[in-house]
């Protein structure tokens, strides 16, 4: 998981946000463990307490969970959650500036259409990725 602060985010939402891509990327299968507290800590030259907020934020919306003793853990279904909840927030924080952007430009929906398919065709899908990487598991 890697990480590159900026000032626009607070830096435990950032934690928790990386914390979220490693998930969607199978970096961070469900039921694995995740890096504990002191690991963020002084991996990225922070405060615990400022780890320790972001990984809470998760262990809220159930997406981690603490085995006593043990350690933090991805939940069961976690990747799904954060998906949707990613999915929840994709237009408003992403497609409509980029829409906004596009109407300034005088780009027509076709020309934009275009610009998105390049983009994508020289990607893999997330899909194509984690089905490789289960393929590889059996």
């Amino acid at each position: 998981m890697e990480l590159n602060f900026n000032s626009e985010k607070p830096i435990f939402q950032q934690i928790a946000e990386g914390i979220e891509d490693a998930i969607l990327t199978g970096s961070f299968p469900e039921e694995s463990q995740i890096p504990s507290i002191t690991e963020f800590s002084l991996r990225y030259t922070i405060n615990p307490a400022t780890a320790l907020k972001g990984v809470n934020l998760l262990v809220e919306e159930n997406i981690l969970y603490k085995k006593r003793g043990v350690g933090m853990f991805v939940s069961a279904g976690a990747r799904e959650r954060v998906r949707q909840k990613r999915l929840h927030s994709f237009t408003p924080n992403y497609v409509t500036a980029m829409v906004a952007e596009a109407h300034r430009l005088d780009l027509t929906a076709e020309e934009l259409f275009e610009i998105i398919q390049k983009e994508f065709s020289g990607r893999k899908s997330q899909r194509q990725t984690q089905t490789e990487k289960e393929g590889a598991v059996r």
